[in-house]
């Protein structure tokens, strides 16, 4: 993958996070305070945990710290798969979130 195929793929990724947060804020109480510097999105909840998401450029990678732990993704088969066969990277997303927020909530691609 190209350096520009990967920050096309990235930024989407990043993008689908904010429309999400925008979303489940508007159907649901959530309220997620979602905000962008760059290439990192940050996510905070009402019982102020948060989950930071960046783009790690040179490894062509999005990394992911949660509560749960940090994790690695990469551009694999269509899907952002983590670096340790844990899963896809929305999925993951969506059950970080709904721990921390404590309630279910649901992030898509």
């Amino acid at each position: 993958m190209t350096d520009q195929e990967f920050m096309d793929r990235a930024e989407a990724l990043l993008k689908a996070v904010e429309v999400a947060c925008d979303r489940i804020n508007d159907e649901s109480d959530a309220d997620i305070d979602n905000q962008r510097t760059g290439g990192m999105v940050n996510l905070s909840f009402s019982n102020r945990s948060q989950i930071i998401i960046n783009l790690q450029k040179p490894l062509h990678e999005v990394w992911m710290a949660a509560k749960s732990g940090g994790y690695h993704y990469r551009w694999v088969e269509g899907l952002w798969q983590d670096t340790k066969g844990q899963g896809e990277f929305f999925e993951a997303l969506t059950a970080n979130a709904s721990q921390q927020a404590e309630r279910p909530l649901s992030f898509k691609a």
